[in-house]
């Protein structure tokens, strides 16, 4: 799992600049439509005019615009036409009607037939100015959301589960499968394994995707603190309750709520929990006035339930409400096939973000990285790789950017690499034939080295020309 991919830049959050808006304007008085269209230019809008109803219809057909400006009364084409046109071609363009023969019913008209606003001539270009600005800004934002929406499709959604291992390909089908349902489901894992980013996935493909996802950590907070962030409180529920404040099921309300480490919330809390999972009703602190919620519920734990039902720490009915479905997300350790494809991907990441060009992975930095057995899971070797590449001078990630934990003390330099399991092991390949079992070996080394021929062939000890050919002569991508 691509554990805590890095959230969106402070400049992808920016605003969209008026520049990237487009505005048509349409009037016969072509002299009056450059004079609006210069007015606007100056506000950095990419002004296009046409000199009367034919010629804006003409390109509206020919190109995509986000604002149309258009007179009421042309002699050719009208006003009206022209805003059926544009909302046609596209359904989020803003029209704005102007007219020097203004009436209520011509007013109403417009609106009705989806007109964003409607001035009168002789026409304010104060007014004009406010008019576009404000149907500009209405542009920008679905823009915003629309860009916002591909960007946690590209983080959150399946494609962001990296790993070709038969782990994480078995987890992927899982979710494909569980995200489209309403079924509460509990994730199991290590620490840094990726529970919250499987949670994520979880809910960006689910019909609740339009709605809030709500994470809390149940283990940071004490018992009175973590309830009325569940179920949020009313003023003078407690000493420092100065005013009415909404809880997590509340702000979550038709989206997904995740408990994160569910297996530490006190017993009380448990209890209410359970009460809330059983008829859909929240009761703020303090209150006897019962909410209604529509909540998903994913928790997650790295801690084995069971044996805390076992010690009576977790009440037994709670965590089968929780456990519908269960999904157990593995240890780096135990897919370790994976880590070639996390370096790249990591790498990728953490170049971008701080600036650095980086070509790649030496061979003996490279191996070290694969031989660690990372008890903290992606978490870990993804603050490392981002490490490394912080504190690269050269370009190439080497021995000298590892962090401590992996100088030669710390990883057995003897100890072959984690990855290359080739699937069910040596094993496999006993009975086989000696050309197999070449064709298997430079097959998984190519996937160590993320495809990297070069430091493939070193770590083969061949030329890159003989492993070149190789390639070809097995048909290996």
């Amino acid at each position: 799992m691509s554990a805590e991919n890095n959230d969106l830049s402070d400049e992808e959050a920016n605003e969209l600049p008026t520049s990237l808006v487009s505005v048509l304007v349409v009037d016969n008085d072509l002299a009056h439509a450059r004079t609006m269209a210069e007015v606007l230019e100056r506000q950095g809008y990419r002004c296009v005019v046409a000199g009367g109803g034919k010629e804006g219809a003409q390109r509206i057909a020919e190109e995509a615009f986000d604002v149309v400006v258009t007179d009421l009364m042309m002699n050719d084409i009208g006003g009206f036409d022209i805003l059926a046109a544009a909302k046609k071609a596209s359904p989020e363009t803003q029209v704005i009607v102007v007219t020097g023969h203004g009436t209520i019913p011509s007013a109403v008209s417009a609106m009705q037939q989806g007109a964003y606003s409607y001035l009168q001539k002789p026409l304010d270009l104060t007014q004009l100015r406010s008019a576009v600005e404000k149907a500009a800004e209405g542009v920008i934002l679905k823009r915003q959301n629309l860009e916002l929406n591909r960007r946690l499709d590209e983080k959150f959604g399946f494609e962001g589960v990296i790993g070709s291992s038969p782990q994480m390909l078995g987890l992927v089908d899982r979710l494909k499968r569980i995200a489209p349902t309403d079924a509460t489901v509990l994730i199991q894992g290590e620490t840094g394994t990726g529970k919250e980013l499987v949670a994520q996935a979880i809910h960006q493909n689910s019909p609740r995707k339009a709605k809030p996802f709500v994470a809390l950590n149940c283990a940071a907070l004490s018992e009175n603190i973590l309830e009325s962030e569940l179920f949020g409180h009313i003023r003078g529920a407690f000493t420092d309750a100065s005013s009415d404040r909404v809880g997590k099921f509340e702000f979550a309300n038709g989206g997904t709520l995740f408990l994160d480490e569910v297996g530490d919330m006190p017993m009380a809390t448990q209890i209410k929990l359970l009460r809330v999972l059983e008829s859909s009703e929240i009761t703020r602190v303090g209150s006897n006035t019962p909410v209604r919620v529509n909540v998903r519920i994913l928790s997650a734990t790295n801690r084995n339930l069971e044996d805390a039902i076992a010690s009576g720490s977790f009440r037994s009915d709670l965590y089968h409400r929780l456990k519908v479905v269960t999904i157990a997300i593995p240890t780096l350790k135990a897919r370790s096939a994976d880590i070639p494809l996390l370096i790249e991907h990591f790498l990728k990441q953490f170049a971008k973000r701080h600036n650095k060009k980086i070509r790649g992975v030496s061979p003996a930095a490279r191996m070290r990285l694969l031989a660690y057995d990372w008890p903290g899971n992606v978490r870990q070797l993804r603050n490392v790789i981002e490490s490394m590449v912080v504190v690269d001078i050269d370009g190439t990630l080497d021995v000298d950017d590892l962090p401590l934990e992996l100088e030669p003390d710390a990883v057995d330099s003897e100890k072959p690499p984690v990855a290359v399991d080739m699937h069910a092991g040596l094993a496999t390949l006993v009975g086989k034939s000696l050309e197999e079992i070449e064709r298997v070996f430079i097959s998984e080394t190519l996937k160590l080295t993320g495809g990297n021929r070069e430091q493939a062939a070193e770590l083969l000890g061949i030329g890159e020309r003989t492993l070149y050919r190789k390639i070809k002569e097995f048909q290996l991508s």
